[in-house]
């Protein structure tokens, strides 16, 4: 898993996505994946977030970001490779 290549997708989505718990159960189910990056709410009700890890965890995380929390109703997820040279060590909500 050491040589696995990273990805980075840059994620808005779109919905009843804010004040449903959508942040806080994105960082643990990005923990329970092993996924690194970041979620936060955006000012126009969005969540936006940035995604890193293997293809697998990418995935993974994007299948689940499509659903997010019980509460939660997506109505739209838009997301895009990034191209950042950044490594993220953890997950984290902003």
């Amino acid at each position: 898993m050491q040589d696995a290549p990273i990805e980075t997708i840059h994620v808005v989505v779109k919905g009843k996505v804010q004040g449903v718990g959508y942040r806080h159960a994105t960082v643990r189910r990005a923990h329970m994946i092993g996924a690194t990056g970041w979620v936060q709410n955006m000012l126009d009700g969005t969540v936006e977030a940035l995604v890193q890890g293997t293809p697998d965890q990418v995935d993974q995380m994007l299948e689940w970001l499509r659903r997010g929390p019980p509460e939660a109703v997506v109505t739209e997820l838009e997301s895009r490779r990034d191209d950042t040279d950044k490594r993220f060590r953890h997950f984290a909500q902003h």
